[in-house]
């Protein structure tokens, strides 16, 4: 029986996909595996049986991914499970942004009682006047899940469409629409754009990308889309940009004290994923890779850990090993073995900066000798044994 804990409410449809085999606890330390959307975990202390945490979303700045990966506890997320949601706040964020739908709801809001108010919206409309989207430059910062999306999504808009990715994957690559710009550079973005999304992971590197300097290198009246993270942005010389009439719109996803209010800003409650599709599709998502390593070891989505697939648990035994990547550890773990005349069927090692995963499959019986062994080893921080008639 595998026991599971939702620090936060998650999709009745996500948690149905468990089988009779799990069961819901009341305290995070009596599970083997916890589901979060939200809740900040940096202060929670996991209980020694705790393995796995899937994070039913795609940002992860609420755990504290290196105390738990040397607690050998593998976290997941959920990339690509929201994307469309927050695709379509982006989309609707730029026609926010293009034309003054705001200001148009909020001058009705205040002349709701003029007995005359469709005459004087007509008088008045032009005080809310924009622009359209057809024909205009969009520059997508990332090319992940969200960003094609949002890419594709505004060719067919009639947008003039730039992307840039360094780091861009073989299956983004393949689901980008092929009337998309490659930029060589995000200064080309910057220079060119009329509008700039920004969808990038929240890194060093990436921390404040959107600051004083870029801001000076872009277009007269450009407007800025974050529905990333806010740290991305340094928001006072945002506000600062705003004030000189430098970039005409800042819209954000993510309010604070900043940038909440702020004439030319349009800041919504982080409503990027607030649908019931999203919520849905990551808590399926989350609960499927709970089920993979829990049940054969498969490590997929991890943000701490290296992705490693064997597929299921057959007739043999398997043994996984969380471990720091150091040298000799594979020498190590072979010796032991053929210690006990062990055969090994099938065996993957996999690394991620300072940890590594092995995974061994042996059609001998495991025995407990070996298992205590392996644990004893300097750098080993987890190990696992799984058997497929205890699925």
């Amino acid at each position: 029986m595998y026991k599971y804990h939702c620090l936060n409410p998650i999709a009745k449809v996500g948690l149905n996909k468990f089988t009779s085999e799990y069961v819901e606890v009341e305290e995070v330390t009596e599970a083997e595996a916890v589901l979060v959307r939200s809740a900040s975990m940096h202060e929670l202390e996991l209980g020694a049986h705790v393995k796995a945490i899937a994070r039913a979303g795609a940002g992860v700045n609420n755990i504290p991914l290196d105390k738990y990966a040397n607690q050998g506890v593998v976290v997941f997320n959920t990339p690509g499970a929201n994307a469309n949601g927050v695709k379509e706040l982006v989309i609707a964020g730029m026609l926010l942004a293009s034309r003054d739908i705001v200001g148009g709801i909020e001058w009705v809001k205040e002349f709701q009682q003029e007995e005359e108010i469709a005459k004087l919206a007509e008088a008045q409309k032009k005080m809310f006047a924009g622009s359209e989207l057809d024909g205009k430059k969009l520059g997508v910062i990332g090319l992940g899940a969200i960003g094609v999306l949002v890419a594709n999504a505004a060719t067919h808009m009639g947008m003039e469409v730039y992307g840039y990715d360094p780091y861009v994957s073989v299956d983004s690559a393949w689901q980008l629409s092929r009337s998309i710009h490659h930029a060589m550079s995000v200064e080309e973005i910057y220079k060119s754009c009329d509008f700039i999304s920004i969808h990038v992971p929240f890194t060093d590197k990436t921390k404040g990308m959107i600051d004083a300097n870029a801001i000076s290198l872009m277009k007269e009246n450009a407007v800025i889309l974050n529905f990333a993270r806010d740290q991305l942005v340094c928001e006072g010389e945002i506000v600062t940009a705003l004030k000189e009439g430098k970039i005409k719109n800042y819209v954000t996803d993510f309010p604070n004290q900043t940038i909440a209010g702020m004439p030319g800003a349009i800041v919504i409650p982080h409503l990027g994923a607030s649908t019931e599709e999203s919520e849905d599709n990551c808590a399926k998502m989350a609960v499927k890779e709970i089920r993979e390593y829990l049940e054969n070891g498969n490590i997929r989505n991890s943000v701490n850990w290296p992705n490693c697939d064997m597929g299921n648990v057959g007739e043999n035994i398997r043994i996984t090993i969380l471990h720091k990547n150091i040298p000799n550890m594979i020498g190590q773990f072979t010796n032991i073995m053929a210690q006990y005349n062990m055969n090994i069927a099938d065996m993957t090692n996999k690394s991620k900066n300072e940890f590594a995963y092995t995974m061994i499959d042996v059609d001998t019986e495991f025995p407990q000798e070996v298992v205590q062994k392996f644990e004893q080893i300097q750098g080993v921080l987890r190990v696992r044994i799984l058997r497929e008639e205890i699925k």
